[in-house]
């Protein structure tokens, strides 16, 4: 049988946001090609996340998309018998500072306008969820119960499955080396294997959407730095909720750290540097595991006795406002950009995955107006000025 060399819609991307998407197309009925550079999906920034899926965001569209995603992640093996590593249990935001407190609260109108379950808890309540967290100074926590985590691992090859099986096909370890333009139009993709057409392509490459924006004529303000995260040996699952902890460290260099206990009750965890590490450097440092050891520790002191089995880092592709862009440009016709999902992808995912489909077969958002606005690409704040506001 030759090979297909024409589809009716191709993802440029195997990962958090490539892989949904293209589940989504051809949910609705799309002869999908996905392509990616790496050998198999969810290669990329994907491997590098910590699993959280949270929904407590500060704007409508992160609030809706990761909503979305929970909807689908919870139900996902009831439904469909995949086990994707689906741990309930919420996110907890200790506080320690009436600053913190009043920051968090004041977000509690928006988020609940939208539906989502995020409340003020006392200090014994924070204690349930997370067992010996550090007393001294904690006011409260917010709380969000709905929110929880899943496997990055086991969700890109258990979505890419479901999808190839309604007649998505997947090329990996191919480079994706120029678009076909033509008319204001897109026709298809150059790799350094071949040349494969179709009306519609999505833009879904993460830290790499800045060069893909060059080979297609456009300026994507999208830069990505790395953050470090690492995983323990399994215990015994005593936590419940993935923890965020902002308070102010002493040594002066996170903003804030974050750990969960995952499915294998294996304790994983990521912090946020003050000092980011522009680029796309993935090379552990030597400072990581002391900073994060010591905040952890003064969260919660039992923490002390685990074995740490490995870190990595992975990359955030940031945009300039720090919202997505999910978007058809006026530039491009067929084109749907699903790109600077600001270290959020894998919790974004499923949502964009949604997003995308609709953007790229009907021409319209899913989102309401006042919350597509916000992941626009032409009409953004910083469109006049792109190049400025990178610097």
């Amino acid at each position: 049988m030759a090979e297909r060399k024409s589809f009716d819609a191709i993802v440029v991307g195997g990962g958090s946001v490539g892989v949904p998407s293209a589940y989504y197309l051809s949910e609705r009925g799309l002869r999908t090609l996905v392509i990616d550079r790496r050998p198999a999906v969810g290669q990329g920034e994907n491997k590098a996340a910590i699993g959280g899926v949270r929904a407590t965001h500060s704007d409508a569209a992160k609030i809706l998309l990761c909503m979305r995603s929970l909807e689908v992640l919870r139900g996902w093996k009831e439904t469909h018998g995949d086990e994707i590593g689906w741990k309930p249990g919420g996110y907890c935001f200790p506080v320690y500072s009436e600053e913190m407190e009043t920051k968090l609260r004041g977000l509690f109108p928006l988020q609940h306008r939208y539906g989502l379950e995020n409340d003020w808890i006392d200090p014994d309540a924070v204690d349930e969820l997370v067992p010996g967290i550090n007393r001294d100074g904690l006011r409260g926590a917010t709380y969000s119960p709905g929110d929880g985590q899943v496997s990055p691992l086991l969700l890109p090859v258990v979505l890419m499955r479901h999808a190839q099986r309604r007649g998505a096909e997947l090329r990996v370890n191919e480079r994706v080396t120029g678009y076909l333009v033509e008319g204001g139009a897109i026709r298809g993709v150059v790799t350094e294997r071949g040349t494969y057409h179709a009306p519609r392509v999505v833009l879904a490459t993460g830290a790499d959407a800045r060069e893909h924006g060059k080979l297609l004529g456009l300026e994507i303000p999208v830069t990505p730095d790395s953050h470090e995260a690492g995983i323990t040996a399994p215990v015994e699952h005593f936590i419940k909720p993935l923890v965020v902890d902002m308070r102010q460290g002493p040594e002066g260099k996170t903003v804030n750290f974050y750990f969960g206990q995952n499915h294998e009750g294996q304790i994983i965890f990521c912090y946020t540097p003050k000092e980011l590490f522009v680029g796309q450097d993935r090379e552990p440092l030597s400072e990581f595991l002391p900073i994060l050891a010591a905040r952890m520790i003064s969260l919660v002191p039992r923490l002390r006795h685990l074995l740490v089995r490995r870190v990595w880092r992975g990359c955030y592709p940031m945009t300039p406002d720090g919202v997505p862009i999910i978007a058809n440009p006026r530039e491009v016709q067929g084109l749907t950009l699903a790109v600077g999902m600001c270290g959020q992808g894998f919790m974004l995912g499923v949502g964009v995955g949604q997003e995308v489909a609709s953007l790229a077969v009907d021409g319209r958002p899913l989102l309401p107006p006042e919350a597509a606005h916000a992941v626009r690409f032409d009409d953004a704040d910083w469109a006049d000025g792109k190049t400025e506001a990178l610097k």
